[in-house]
């Protein structure tokens, strides 16, 4: 899917996906990622969903983000609560949805100017 956007000038944006795939700010990437308006994109050493760790969330409260949106993949499945902990005590939201929705929010919160870091996976071929 291609999105068209208003103008976010200087900021990074997501301008479309595929099942293995995002462009960010047209140039395509198909490895796991961290993108967010002024961060990245960023690799994620995350082979995919069930490898995830503790660890792996940790590490994007460097980035302070006000909220994380987890993309899972094709479809929707959520970390086990223990993972995320860690952005609950410092006070981060997350929000888990398929890679394609977290795509589309992260748009849209990112042009409302919101500190939102954007963790995507994607699902082997």
């Amino acid at each position: 899917m291609k999105f068209h956007l208003a103008d976010t000038a200087g900021l990074n944006t997501i301008t479309g996906h595929g099942p293995e795939h995002v462009l960010v700010n047209g140039v395509r990437l198909d490895a796991p990622l961290l993108v967010g308006p002024e961060v990245g994109p960023l690799p994620w050493n995350v082979p995919g969903f069930s490898a995830l760790q503790a660890a792996h969330f940790e590490a994007l409260l460097a980035h302070d983000p006000e909220l994380v949106l987890l993309g899972t993949g094709r479809r929707l499945r959520f970390p086990p609560p223990a993972l995320v902990a860690c952005l609950a005590s410092a006070r981060v939201g997350i929000e888990v949805m398929d890679t394609p929705a977290a795509c589309r929010t992260y748009n849209i919160l990112g042009g409302e100017g919101r500190r939102v870091l954007a963790a995507l996976l994607f699902d082997p071929a």
